[in-house]
């Protein structure tokens, strides 16, 4: 799975609230739900798994990315959301520097390859230093997306 294959305007927040990688989980997870791909009555346990993730190790792989990620056998297919902060959240990242891009995303429980193919997918798309300059100063939820799809990643 790419990011193209499961990003949508209504999966992409343009300017996060948050100012910690708990409160950006939230917040993802929140939009995930607001747009119809989560069911409201799933996002305490999909939120238990995610936080799971988390603290075995951040999700703040460097260079202002953030990509938390779960399992879960509440969901049949892969999904994700995409969050930008312009003015950066704590993510305990390795670099130990704030994150602006955040992709979350979940695949169903006992997929793991795909799991392990989509996550290398996103780290190796937005690891691009001038593909993350379009998205930070993209000017909305669509036009992210256009960036996203036109890499075809």
């Amino acid at each position: 799975m790419t990011l193209s294959d499961i990003l949508n305007p209504e999966c992409v927040i343009t300017e996060m609230r948050a100012s910690d990688r708990w409160q950006a989980i939230d917040e993802l997870l929140d939009q995930l739900v607001k747009a119809g791909r989560i069911k409201a009555a799933d996002l305490p346990a999909i939120l238990q798994a995610v936080k799971k993730r988390e603290t075995t190790m951040s999700t703040g792989i460097g260079f202002g990315i953030g990509i938390p990620h779960a399992t879960t056998d509440l969901i049949s297919d892969v999904i994700g959301c995409f969050g930008r902060s312009k003015t950066g959240i704590n993510f305990d990242a390795l670099d130990e520097q704030p994150v602006n891009l955040i992709v979350l995303f979940l695949v169903p429980q006992g997929q793991f390859q795909k799991h392990l193919h989509t996550l290398a997918n996103i780290a190796k798309f937005l690891h691009d230093r001038p593909l993350r300059e379009k998205l930070l100063t993209a000017a909305n939820a669509e036009e992210i997306v256009q960036i996203i799809r036109a890499q075809k990643a």
